[in-house]
């Protein structure tokens, strides 16, 4: 080739001719070149830690495999379905959340009591496929079809309660019922979906008037609980207290008891003793009763015994010799001074 740009091309200059051969060549290369990045693409598959492969073999179901790089024989023989299976999913009735914002959805919301109420529930499904062949097999949109199925199972148990009912106390009663009816539904059409959870996120009245009464009426139903609450709580705090000091009035008169008795019987053995004692010589107890008797009767008397039992009448000058003992005691117990004053009034 010249790069002058002067010199003018020829156009009587035709291309170099192939070789006889070379172009069948070149397209089997080409051929081959394309069945080999087609096998490649088509027969090697990746699936995620969360994810689970149906493998369906010439469109029938054969086998499922877990997360990592596996091998399949390219289409039309084989197939590859890969869905989510060890992913825990939610979907939300009467309501879609986007962007962190919640926008309400009035058609799946809107519900009828069983006193023909109209009533508001928004809800929280929380599911997992558990079953990947009936989960691609039986049904056609399963998303679609556990929305309906769950509005369905809301419906059905709202629908046989009152609206009083359903935004006070039975909320947790009805949401259990749900639950239990959407369980049912997916085992009857064996959709291959596991129900975890399913959680009301408000059931409220239609707004208005209607709406502030049912929130004083459920105001007023939290205030008597709270009361109710209050008053069992006291009732638990009393009826132990009580029922502790009734035991121990209890046991304080038991302790009472057996005392009293224990006196009792201690004294009914001192007077045995007595007793026993008396009857062997009852004049020695007669006197002694008499002398302690006279002692408490008259406490500050002198009391002199003498034997009355001999004919001449005994003189015992007692009071002289009192006198004198008490003089002789005076004189032990006086101080030196005193005792040298009486020496020199002696004197």
């Amino acid at each position: 080739m010249n790069d002058d740009p002067n010199v003018q091309p020829n156009p009587n200059r035709k291309p170099p001719e192939l070789k006889p051969g070379t172009v069948k060549k070149i397209s089997i290369g080409i051929a081959v070149a394309a069945i080999l990045i087609y096998f490649g693409s088509s027969t090697f598959y990746t699936v995620q830690e969360q994810e689970r492969a149906a493998i369906l073999t010439f469109g029938k179901y054969t086998h499922e495999t877990n997360s990592g790089l596996h091998f399949k024989w390219p289409y039309p023989i084989q197939e590859v379905r890969i869905v989510p299976a060890e992913l825990t999913q939610k979907i939300t009735i009467g309501y879609r959340e986007s962007g962190g914002t919640s926008t309400s959805v009035d058609d799946e919301a809107m519900m009828i009591t069983g006193d023909e109420n109209i009533v508001s529930a928004d809800a929280v499904v929380t599911w997992k496929i558990s079953n990947i062949r009936d989960y691609l097999h039986n049904i056609s949109n399963p998303e679609q079809f556990l929305r309906n199925s769950a509005s369905a199972s809301i419906r059905s148990v709202i629908g046989s309660q009152k609206l009083d009912y359903a935004i006070t106390d039975g909320k947790t009663a009805i949401q259990d019922l749900a639950r239990e009816r959407l369980i049912e539904l997916q085992g009857k059409y064996n959709t291959g979906i596991q129900i975890i959870d399913l959680k009301f996120q408000d059931i409220e009245p239609p707004s208005g008037e209607v709406e502030d009464a049912f929130r004083a009426v459920t105001n007023a139903r939290e205030e008597k609980n709270t009361k109710i609450n209050n008053a069992a709580k006291y009732e638990n705090d009393r009826i132990p207290k009580a029922r502790g000091e009734a035991q121990a009035l209890l046991e304080q008169a038991e302790a009472e008891k057996k005392s009293r008795i224990l006196n009792a019987e201690g004294d009914v053995a001192k007077f045995n003793a007595i007793h026993s004692e008396y009857l062997k010589n009852t004049a020695v107890t007669e006197s002694r009763l008499i002398l302690e008797t006279l002692e408490k009767i008259l406490p500050n008397a002198q009391i002199f015994i003498t034997n009355s039992n001999s004919d001449t009448v005994n003189y015992l000058p007692l009071n002289e010799l009192l006198k004198g003992s008490e003089k002789v005691d005076s004189s032990k117990t006086a101080t030196p001074e005193a005792k040298q004053e009486q020496g020199g009034n002696g004197q």
